[in-house]
């Protein structure tokens, strides 16, 4: 997960799937903390149907897909230090109470790997946010 700083988060818009690079500002194991706007379509889709799914793509080509629910973080205390962290956050949206601004926390419910093209996914055991990321 480390190696794709931009992964692929996945979301569905009525009866069609809609896919676009994502930042994540914050990954705890395989929780993992997004920032958008409030007026990008995808606020609106996650409010519709919370359930999304992010895909991570090394260099090798090995995939981790993490599905799971998206909430809105509304912890100051986590909000501050997410903020402190991300100095993009800081230079384009220029104080943390800014009103575009939305931290999403998204929450697997399932976790999958494969190595390059194995073309055969390998379930990550739960409890998901146990399970520490490898180190390089």
């Amino acid at each position: 997960m480390r190696a794709d700083r931009f992964p692929v988060l996945a979301t569905v818009d009525g009866d069609q799937a809609r896919a676009r690079p994502a930042s994540p500002v914050r990954t705890e194991g395989f929780t993992v903390y997004v920032a958008s706007l409030r007026r990008y379509g995808k606020t609106a889709e996650i409010a519709a149907y919370p359930g999304v799914e992010l895909c991570y793509v090394s260099p090798e080509h090995d995939q981790v897909r993490v599905t799971g629910r998206a909430e809105i973080v509304t912890d100051r205390a986590l909000l501050d230090a997410i903020w402190r962290d991300q100095p993009l956050l800081r230079h384009y949206l220029g104080r943390p109470d800014n009103p575009e601004l939305i931290v999403y926390r998204i929450t697997p419910t399932r976790v999958r790997f494969m190595r390059e093209w194995a073309l055969e996914y390998h379930e990550v055991p739960a409890p998901l946010d146990a399970v520490p990321e490898p180190t390089s």
